[in-house]
């Protein structure tokens, strides 16, 4: 387990820079499943997602041998964007590989960041280049979710939450390379080993639900999915055992009922969720999660960075 006072620190320390996010009703949910369900609203978080938490905790523990010769990253972009911004609040500099397909909206904010961003193949090709570039230039892995300093950051997410409802009686969660639910869960089974933490995973990426039926990390042959934010191909070494142990149970959503979901916190609650943000409420409404029979409901709106050209394909 990832103690609690692992994550009271890393919220003590992004504290003074990152503001908690709002709890917000969904007032149209609540009146067809006859219980509050609240959206965390992590898209209003600095650089638009929840990902600068874990960043600036590993910025900010990070020994002056780390971030002597600049850090290196792979994402497909909300760890690129919450990277660059920590780093640069520390003056060190960052290089970012990303896939081909990488949102350009990401992409960009990250250089306006100030990171080096270099676009490489698909994200396992990404992440070779990534490797060789560690040894040429002598760069510190930043992992965007298989650190537990991450991980740690990352659970500051779910002390607000346990903070902002305490009738709570389940969390949905995205689920990519595993780094939020993991944190969430810690704080989860931590203070209240009595909620219902769900993991919702695009079914194109289920890469949680594969290392729980092998037993352990496995990589999938083939990612496809719209939830790009969601696209890691394996889980981590760290992410996979503390999600076994603080979820109750994975479920999938397919690209229609994430492409229906994002609809829905758009004309309904007002919000413009990317994709891989979406799978919660997707999994709501398509009646994949077995709710306990009473209590609210909180689904973590993990973040809203897209362009115009990319929300369109989901109106």
């Amino acid at each position: 387990m990832l103690r609690l006072e692992r994550l009271q620190a890393a919220q003590r320390l992004i504290a003074d820079t990152l503001l908690p996010t709002p709890l917000l009703l969904d007032h149209a949910l609540s009146e067809r499943f006859a219980r509050r369900i609240w959206l965390k609203g992590e898209l209003f978080q600095r650089t638009g997602s929840f990902k600068p938490r874990g960043a600036l905790n590993w910025v900010r523990t990070a020994s002056r041998e780390e971030l002597a010769g600049g850090l290196a990253a792979v994402s497909a972009g909300n760890h690129a964007l919450g990277l660059a911004w920590a780093a640069g609040q520390a003056g060190v500099p960052v290089t970012i590989v990303m896939p081909e397909n990488a949102s350009r909206f990401k992409v960009e904010g990250s250089r306006e960041l100030g990171a080096e961003v270099i676009l490489h193949g698909d994200i396992n090709a990404a992440w070779e280049r990534m490797h060789e570039l560690v040894a040429e230039r002598g760069l510190t892995l930043v992992h965007p979710y298989d650190d537990e300093r991450i991980i740690a950051g990352q659970g500051t997410v779910g002390l607000e939450i346990l903070e902002q409802a305490p009738e709570a009686t389940t969390i949905l969660c995205p689920v990519g390379g595993g780094g939020l639910i993991a944190g969430i869960g810690s704080a989860a089974a931590a203070l209240r080993p009595e909620l219902a933490v769900f993991g919702v995973e695009p079914s194109g990426a289920a890469s949680m639900a594969h290392a729980w039926s092998q037993g352990a990390p496995s990589r999938l042959k083939k990612v496809a999915t719209c939830a790009k934010s969601l696209g890691a191909a394996i889980v981590g070494k760290h992410t996979y055992p503390l999600c076994r142990k603080t979820t109750r149970a994975l479920v999938q959503v397919d690209d229609a009922a994430i492409g229906r979901a994002m609809r829905h916190l758009l004309y309904q609650a007002k919000l413009m969720a990317e994709p891989g943000a979406a799978v919660g409420i997707a999994a709501l409404l398509e009646g994949a999660v077995p709710l306990p029979t009473e209590g609210d409901v909180v689904v973590v709106i993990t973040g809203g960075n897209m362009s115009r050209e990319e929300l369109e394909p989901f109106l």
